[in-house]
């Protein structure tokens, strides 16, 4: 079999690249260890780093809560030096591990731990001659200088400690950097290359097969699937702002009627306000899924991150559920670990935590458990949605991020097939991911996974 000339330079120049790739392949793998093992050190170094910060911060919250307890006499302030002490203790333990493991580093810890222990036996001499004897402020100021004195001993070595540990993040940070520069020469070098082979082989094979008609036919279909978007995104964003206005009006009319009647009408024949304000509110949030939505396919769905009280944004979120569910669903708020701030956008996490408890209460029988659960880890933040409902068959866990589409065993439950659209396309935009773990007739567990 001969080949034409064409063929052997496809073949070659096939080849070719397939070396190139595997050379750079091979070169970005050797250095991506390398990197990876700077960057374990480096966290490490952060983390002996934040621990002295800790240590420091402990002891001088054990020495104010001794010498609060000694002037107020306040068992407060004794729990509070209790606590600092045994918080040093741990901190002094995690250095042991987390340190650089040279030789001075060493030295300096056993004169650290030295020292800390004389302190806090100091410290402990100093609480107990107080409760023996209140009036003995002659060996009580000689007790503070001497634990004065071995404090200053203790901020040298923290000191010392410190410098050393950053010398040592410094030159993990250089080698880093020159392992960087190094797989990206190697990359930039490799992705020359492999272009140059490349265009050479597209363009002899788009002498062959590539017309310019079909590139115009796809630059056209693209336009209008850009104006088509567009103007779905206008039409949904006046029907958005046309509904929202009577919508207000009846949630406000409602209210108003409410706080009338409340006093002089029974609470049973109240609910039919209540239904007009349930049944407002999910049309507000039809609404709303529907317009957030539109403007995700059409790319224009703002992103605005910023730092919010996790805990306190579920607190809030549950208290909005106490009024907008009329089962008056019990939701159980479960936390673990330590949730302070994180970088997210408040009206998008809304959208995702809001629709999964929708779902759940929506599913779920009457009086059925539903939980949310916080954990906060070191790369991401956690939220899960647990109910007892209904649950979501194996063949169809695939298909229900698809817009509209509702599983086949929702029978007469009212519901848009929006919500887990709008979830998905929120939580990809927090370049995170979501889990559905559910088996029918047991309940549904879904996971929302978002890095830090």
């Amino acid at each position: 079999m001969k080949w034409s000339i064409q063929g052997k330079w496809i073949a070659g120049g096939f080849c070719l690249t397939l070396l190139l790739m595997a050379l750079v392949s091979f070169a970005s793998y050797k250095n991506t260890i390398e990197i990876r093992e700077s960057a374990d050190k480096v966290q490490h170094t952060y983390e002996a780093l934040n621990t002295l910060t800790d240590f420091y911060a402990a002891m001088s919250v054990a020495e104010s809560g001794r010498r609060g307890y000694i002037f107020l006499g306040s068992t407060q302030e004794l729990e509070r030096y209790q606590t600092a002490a045994k918080n040093m203790q741990s901190e002094m333990q995690l250095l042991q591990h987390q340190i650089h493991a040279s030789y001075s580093q060493k030295q300096r810890l056993a004169l650290l731990n030295s020292l800390v222990n004389q302190r806090l036996a100091l410290l402990q001499q100093s609480i107990a001659l107080y409760m023996k004897d209140k009036s003995a402020f002659q060996a009580q100021s000689l007790i503070t200088k001497k634990s004065i004195d071995i404090r200053e001993n203790i901020l040298k070595i923290l000191q010392e400690i410190k410098a050393e540990e950053q010398d040592y993040l410094k030159s993990s940070l250089q080698q880093s950097q020159y392992s960087i520069q190094y797989r990206t020469t190697i990359e930039i070098l490799g992705t020359v290359l492999s272009f140059v082979v490349v265009s050479s082989l597209c363009f002899i094979l788009y002498r062959q097969w590539v017309k310019h008609d079909e590139v115009e036919a796809l630059e056209r279909t693209l336009t209008q699937e850009k104006e088509l978007n567009e103007l779905k995104l206008r039409l949904f964003s006046m029907i958005s702002h046309e509904f929202r206005t009577p919508l207000s009006v009846i949630l406000l009319s409602s209210q108003l009627l409410k706080e009338i009647l409340q006093e002089s009408v029974d609470e049973n024949k109240l609910k039919n306000l209540y239904r007009i304000q349930s049944s407002a509110k999910l049309m507000n949030q039809l609404i709303t899924d529907l317009l957030t939505l539109t403007r995700a396919e059409a790319g224009k769905l703002d992103f605005n991150p910023q730092l919010i009280n996790l805990e306190t944004f579920c607190l809030n979120l549950l208290e909005d559920f106490q009024l907008f569910d009329t089962k008056q669903t019990v939701i159980h708020f479960i936390k673990y670990g330590r949730c302070y701030r994180a970088n997210m956008d408040e009206k998008l996490l809304y959208s995702i935590l809001s629709n999964l408890l929708l779902n759940a209460i929506k599913y779920s029988p009457q009086g059925g458990n539903i939980y949310l659960f916080l954990k906060c880890e070191v790369e991401a933040t956690i939220f899960q949605v647990k109910d007892e409902g209904i649950g979501i068959p194996q063949h169809e866990q695939q298909k229900i991020y698809e817009p509209f589409y509702r599983g086949q065993n929702v029978e007469n439950i009212v519901g848009t097939g929006l919500g887990l659209a709008v979830v998905k396309k929120c939580v990809e935009l927090h370049q995170g991911e979501i889990f559905v773990e559910s088996e029918v007739g047991v309940g549904t567990t879904f996971t929302v996974k978002i890095p830090h």
